[in-house]
């Protein structure tokens, strides 16, 4: 399985004196990104050393910041080349060590990876301020899950072929929207397979990542995670949550910092302007992945919940746009007043909000909720966007041009 996107994308700041630093959730595929930027390099005659800190051997090499450079020189001599260090969190005082190294001025570039803990748990914003840039990786997306696919038959042109097999773009949807975009769940054949790697990755989280942050009660945190996947789209009662889980509200913030942090849980916060109408400034949380949602909510099965695949079906727009948007300067909020007016979601620039409403429908015809309507008419957007499942079309209301787009469009709105 390959991620040509993000590869693409990391090239672009080797050139960057600062560190490189991949981050994001395990089993995401942060070493096979590595492997394959320095494949690209040493096509290109460059100087390369790869070390894994999950392997004993490798990690004798960072005793001291003197053996490590020690052993880059015997590799490079004096030419330039690129180290690339593998889950750099297993180092203690990673930050501290990089920081020493990057500050010696060496004849070599640092690209390195690390789970979700590394910038919590080693305090490194603080010790590489200024030497350092983070790249998140996310678990695959709908467009990349679609590639590996169709065998990579229609790259750079995915679009374009679901809108003549709209059929099969939905049940690659349907598949996608059940067991998410894990790399090793999605190279599963069989539901039980799935299941057992969904399960191995939600231990190797709460064991490696949550309990090393130092939340000794991991049982109350993943029954947060499961409170959290029950009600995603809805806006959260911090002190309902609190009492629920047994535990005060500053620990409930602290957990769902954390669980942020660690690429679990996205948020979601309210736009508003008129403070009297507008409700409240609590946010909605969604699960960074719906296969790993759905296995919290034991809803790994076969078949989508009726009930809950509008739901689902918007938390995966959610995610999806948040992706899509981590090269601009936007945010992803929401939209409720006290009158019961509600949009999902608002892509929000410096310059302008954009509403974006979530159907899990073949539309057959332009259709608009009433709180759509009243956003219009109190905001006056200039653009305004229905995502659905194939239907796709335009219409000028006022100065707002709404567009009907198919969830495989999802790059029209920001163009």
């Amino acid at each position: 399985m390959v991620r040509n996107g993000y590869i693409q994308y990391f090239m672009s700041f080797l050139q960057k004196k600062e560190i490189l630093i991949l981050i994001g959730p395990r089993q995401a595929g942060k070493t096979t990104v590595l492997k394959e930027v320095e494949k690209t390099l040493k096509a290109k005659n460059e100087k390369t050393i790869f070390f894994n800190l999950d392997i004993e051997k490798d990690k004798e090499h960072f005793s001291s910041q003197e053996d490590f450079l020690n052993r880059i020189k015997l590799e490079f001599g004096k030419k330039f080349g690129y180290v690339f260090i593998d889950e750099i969190q297993r180092k203690e005082n990673a930050g501290l060590f990089l920081k020493g190294i990057y500050d010696s001025e060496p004849n070599f570039k640092i690209i390195a990876s690390g789970s979700g803990s590394l910038e919590l748990k080693e305090n490194i914003q603080e010790s590489l301020a200024g030497r350092k840039l983070l790249i998140n990786l996310s678990v695959f997306t709908f467009f990349e899950f679609a590639d590996y696919k169709t065998d990579y038959k229609y790259s750079n042109k995915l679009k374009e072929f679901f809108i003549y097999e709209k059929n099969y773009a939905e049940r690659l949807l349907k598949e996608y929207l059940l067991f998410g975009g894990y790399p090793r769940v999605i190279l599963e054949e069989t539901i039980r397979e799935k299941e057992i790697i969904i399960s191995e990755i939600m231990q190797s989280y709460l064991e490696k990542d949550v309990t090393q942050l130092g939340i000794e009660k991991s049982h109350v945190f993943s029954k947060l995670l499961r409170l959290i996947a029950a009600s995603t789209g809805k806006i959260s009662n911090f002190q309902e949550l609190a009492s629920t889980l047994g535990i005060s509200t500053i620990t409930l913030q602290k957990y769902l910092w954390i669980a942020e942090k660690t690429f679990t849980i996205q948020t979601s916060t309210p736009y508003f302007t008129n403070v009297k109408k507008e409700i409240t400034k609590a946010p909605i949380y969604y699960l960074h992945d719906t296969g790993f949602r759905n296995y919290l909510l034991g809803f790994w099965d076969a078949e989508l919940q009726p009930n809950d695949s509008g739901m689902l079906f918007q938390s995966f727009i959610f995610n999806q746009l948040k992706t899509l948007i981590h090269s601009y300067r936007f945010s992803l909020k929401f939209w409720r007043t006290k009158d019961k007016g509600e949009i999902d979601i608002i892509l929000d620039t410096s310059r302008e909000q954009i509403p974006i409403e979530v159907k899990y429908s073949k539309l057959k015809k332009q259709e608009l909720t009433r709180s759509f309507h009243s956003y219009i008419e109190a905001y006056s957007p200039k653009k305004a966007y229905v995502v659905n499942l194939s239907y796709r079309d335009t219409k000028k209301i006022k100065q707002t041009e709404v567009h009907w787009i198919a969830f495989y469009e999802l790059d029209e709105i920001f163009r």
